[in-house]
């Protein structure tokens, strides 16, 4: 369920904030460059990583005055006025002591405020952050000043496109569904001018003289492969904030809710609780689709490895534009093999009948099975009966053929799908015999 998003006063602007969870302890989590605390929950990534937060805190997300859903201000604040506001939310929701957790410039606004007011932090954690954004001579790795600036300066002309997807979440940069979002998600944080404003006011930032003075627990996280910032920034934190703890990441992404989200949440839990917990399972209803290329083997020995990944990446390409129009989700890719959920059966359906039609253009044909049943979701995977039975249903296809459960055809009716009974099957590792149906097209 959504939070519900409520308003701090902080002098004389509102500042949106959401609350969720029970705690202890409090954690505050100050995102980078922009947000909107709403139009994060219409992405599952961040849902799963705000709700394992809140499963062992209790999570406060605001956006910061000038984005989201926080007053709209005629200048940029500096971080003074930007502690004030995190102050002001600590205050209205009643918390006088909280764990700090910044991602990118959130994380300098975090340390920032640790030092400052250490009686109102326990204890402070960056992701993907830095200590200066711009490179100077002794700090060569920061950002170089004339390819940020012609960043903003593209960024500004294209605002409503999903910029700067393929630097901080590169995992899912070739995802249509994804990026969609990633473009509604900028456009409803702030206007193409109050982003300008905000760059150039984060290029402007340096804590470098702060980093020894601070006196509360101190965790860094940091992918080694981050295309946005350079690891070495938060190698150069860790060295001169006394005590710190630094984790470098194997991911892509310079945001914290995507390819590690499961490690950055496990190791924020132990420090901030002392043990980690696997997330309990999410439970859904849901078809899965299994589909995989009839008589792959022998065409790619025919073809060799050259023209047979062409045509890999075209069969791929083709189903992911079908998942797209159908709201089905992509769980995994082996070989020339899906596995894809739906929310709704017929959708499903007719996702793999259009995917075995047009596959045929590509001199190829696909054999898919369908099942709708209780998976278990545990952060991208995909687990439970439903998933194994599916799979075997797919297996007793014939070439070109959908084939289904008696359970999609039952959970169909009236949408004027026809199909053509199978008869009884016997599906391997499976207990019972199983009545299938092939789709009629």
């Amino acid at each position: 369920m959504l939070p519900q998003t409520r308003y701090a006063k902080s002098g004389d602007v509102n500042i949106a904030y959401q609350v969720l969870g029970q705690g202890p302890p409090d954690l505050v989590l100050i995102p980078g460059w922009v947000s909107n605390i709403e139009i994060f929950w219409e992405e599952p990534a961040v849902v799963r990583f705000f709700t394992r937060l809140a499963s062992f805190s209790r999570l406060i997300l605001f956006d910061k005055r000038g984005t989201g859903l926080s007053d709209r201000v005629a200048e940029m604040p500096n971080l003074e006025t930007r502690m004030d506001d995190a102050r002001a939310v600590l205050d209205t929701v009643g918390s006088e002591r909280a764990a700090l957790f910044g991602y990118s410039e959130g994380g300098v606004l975090c340390a920032l405020f640790a030092e400052t007011y250490p009686n109102r932090a326990s204890a402070l954690i960056m992701h993907g952050s830095y200590a200066r954004l711009t490179a100077a001579p002794d700090y060569p790795w920061g950002l170089n000043e004339q390819e940020r600036s012609a960043f903003v300066d593209q960024a500004v002309r294209e605002w409503g496109a999903p910029i700067g997807i393929d630097m901080r979440a590169p995992s899912m940069a070739t995802d249509e569904r994804f990026r969609q979002w990633w473009a509604r998600f900028l456009r409803l944080s702030a206007s193409p001018a109050a982003f300008a404003t905000l760059s150039h006011m984060n290029a402007q930032m340096d804590i470098r003289q702060v980093l020894p003075a601070i006196r509360v627990p101190t965790l860094i996280l940091h992918s080694v492969n981050d295309r946005n910032l350079d690891v070495r920034g938060s190698r150069y934190l860790a060295e001169r904030i006394p005590g710190a703890k630094l984790v470098e990441l194997s991911g892509p992404d310079h945001v914290p809710w995507l390819r590690d989200a499961d490690i950055v949440v496990d190791e924020v839990e132990e420090f901030l609780t002392g043990a980690r917990h696997a997330p309990e399972p999410e439970r859904v209803l849901a078809t899965v689709m299994f589909t995989d290329i009839v008589g792959a083997s022998e065409r790619a020995a025919g073809l060799g490895d050259r023209r047979w990944h062409d045509l890999l990446d075209s069969h791929h390409a083709l189903i992911r534009r079908q998942l797209n129009h159908f709201r089905g989700r992509e769980i995994d890719t082996a070989g020339d093999g899906f596995l894809a959920t739906f929310d709704g059966p017929a959708r499903a359906v007719r996702c793999a009948s259009t995917i075995s039609d047009g596959v045929r253009s590509l001199g190829i044909e696909v054999r898919a099975g369908l099942h709708t049943g209780e998976c278990e979701m545990m952060g991208d995977k995909l687990a439970g009966i439903a998933v194994h039975i599916g799979s075997r249903v797919a297996a007793l296809a014939r070439p070109g053929e959908v084939l289904v459960s008696s359970t999609v055809k039952d959970l169909v009716a009236g949408s004027g799908l026809s199909f053509q009974d199978r008869g009884i099957q016997s599906l391997k590792g499976i207990p019972g015999e199983w009545r299938l149906f092939a789709v009629e097209r």
